[in-house]
């Protein structure tokens, strides 16, 4: 596609040259003012000169909003001053007037459908009206044949725009197929680390516990009953081997509850998710700048995989939206733990947009990341669902929330 595009922009500034060849030639032929005809040749020439210099420098059009081709305002000022050349060369001879092809040509790539409509006609205004001037009459065909070359120029450019803005945004949806897919990469890694983490957490703890109900009671038990040696005091053998016994299981005992301390750490309690919410939004404020704070209400949450997959892949999902189309300055994320639910939230203070929208073009809100749609069947697959609130000018409030089937 990018080589079909620079084709037609070469076949362009060739064209351009031709006509300008074919009609500075008639009009020297025809007995134009030699040097009002070379002056305005040579101005019109060095200013599409500096077009093409300029165009080296043009922005990237994958840098635009979604389905927008960029244009310079410099771009815009170009092209009027190329009117405005051709116009006097139009002055110096009538011939000029068909260098207008390359004019209606060019208006579409630079201006709005509507403003470059009205350049369109000024330029044919100034065709059909030269003839006029110059012989004080016109003809249906000095009429019509310039209005349909205008017509086929204009109809010709903005296809060739269409093609241009959908280039872009194929090679912006496949830039965000790859950030999408590196998303993802990270994401599983994440999660991955997170469900190891618990693991071996929870795992110590299940031993500590074990240790502790087990073997720590039951040495205590066996110091308890060693302490009745008293009621045995006239058989001073087994007062002496029941002291042993205290002794040994005291120790045995002091090192049991050791190693129940050091197997259930203050770190057992630290979640998989927050840290995970807590590494994304700090990658989200470090990369675009918006300030993020994260909230975690209620008791210490350990959810199973399932939710923790779907919740995680919602707030991706909805801060990829905050990064490409909120212009927010700030994002919240609130964790909670209801009686019988887990609750996400995601408040940013952006631009918003109107929800009703999601469902004339179902995915349409997120040109990446995972989007509302999909994040709403991945909630409702286990019960939960998910409510966008949003108005233009006024942020957006995303809301989600799973069942916990009972506490965990």
């Amino acid at each position: 596609m990018h080589r079909v595009m620079r084709s037609l922009t070469v076949v362009q500034h060739v064209l351009f040259g031709v006509l300008a060849s074919v009609c500075v030639a008639r009009s020297w032929s025809t007995g134009a003012p030699r040097l009002p005809l070379i002056v305005a040749t040579t101005v019109l020439l060095a200013w599409y000169a500096v077009g093409l210099r300029w165009a080296g420098r043009a922005p990237d059009p994958s840098s635009g909003p979604a389905g927008v081709v960029p244009v310079s305002t410099a771009g815009r000022w170009w092209l009027l001053g190329l009117v405005v050349c051709w116009f006097a060369l139009v002055l110096v001879s009538t011939e000029n007037v068909w260098l207008a092809f390359s004019l209606w040509l060019l208006i579409p790539h630079f201006f709005a459908v509507r403003r470059a409509a009205a350049l369109s006609v000024v330029v044919l205004a100034v065709v059909i009206w030269r003839p006029w001037f110059a012989t004080g009459e016109l003809t249906v065909a000095e009429v019509l044949g310039p209005a349909i070359g205008a017509l086929f120029a204009f109809a010709l450019s903005r296809g060739q725009h269409q093609l241009v803005r959908d280039a872009v945004e194929r090679q912006r949806l496949v830039e965000s197929l790859v950030r999408t897919q590196d998303e993802m990469a990270t994401l599983h890694d994440e999660l991955a680390s997170a469900q190891r983490e618990a693991g071996v957490l929870q795992e110590r703890g299940r031993l500590s516990r074990d240790i502790h109900d087990t073997l720590a009671q039951g040495f205590s038990s066996i110091v308890l009953l060693a302490r009745g040696r008293a009621v045995l005091s006239e058989d001073g053998a087994l007062a002496d081997l029941l002291a042993q016994v205290e002794a040994t299981a005291s120790a045995n005992l002091a090192e049991a509850r050791g190693v129940v301390g050091a197997l259930a750490p203050s770190s057992l309690t630290d979640n998989g998710l927050v840290q995970a919410l807590e590494r994304i939004l700090g990658t989200l404020d470090q990369e675009t700048g918006v300030r993020t704070e994260l909230r975690v209400e209620g008791e210490a949450l350990h959810l199973p995989t399932a939710l923790e997959v779907a919740l995680l892949r919602t707030a991706q999902g909805a801060l990829a939206n905050v990064r490409a189309h909120s212009e927010a300055s700030r994002v919240v994320v609130t964790l909670s733990r209801l009686d019988d639910r887990v609750l996400l939230e995601v408040v940013d203070d952006g631009r918003g947009f109107d929800p009703g929208a999601l469902t004339e073009r179902p995915g349409g809100y997120s040109h990446g990341g995972y989007g509302l749609p999909s994040s709403k069947a991945r909630l409702r697959e286990l019960g939960g669902d998910l409510a966008v609130e949003s108005a233009p000018g006024e942020g957006t409030a995303l809301s989600a929330h799973l069942p916990l089937g009972g506490r965990q």
